[in-house]
């Protein structure tokens, strides 16, 4: 059983920063990979960035340069720096794991672990 727990979001003016949280518990066989996605109001879940065991990054296009993933392996723990945000960065933000390897981290439907989300409110 793996249970994915976020933390950190709220509500914030345009050009300030969030710090997201998710501590996962359990494991299962392909935990290597952590992801972040979101969903904003009326669109479907989009990637947002990745991170592997051995810290390799990855970023969709308008979060690259703004946001920042890192984990600690130790305590099962993995951030999202958001800085500039914008108000379309409005979501609700999921931490997610277990896709079967570092090809499908873009791919929301290969995550079958996700946290409940945390929303985040960006106004102009």
């Amino acid at each position: 059983q793996v249970q994915l727990v976020e933390s950190g979001g709220g509500l914030v003016h345009a050009g300030g920063s969030l710090i997201l949280s998710c501590q996962a518990f359990g494991r299962a066989p392909s935990m290597n990979t952590m992801g972040w996605l979101r969903r904003a109001p009326g669109k479907e879940r989009d990637f947002v960035s990745a991170i592997s065991w051995g810290g390799t990054t990855s970023y969709a296009d308008s979060m690259t340069g703004r946001f920042t993933i890192s984990r600690n392996n130790a305590e099962n723990t993995v951030y999202l720096q958001m800085n500039t945000l914008k108000p379309e960065d409005t979501a609700v933000y999921y931490c997610a794991a277990g896709v079967r390897g570092w090809g499908y981290r873009m791919q929301p439907t290969e995550y079958p672990y996700w946290g409940q989300g945390t929303q985040v409110t960006v106004s102009s």
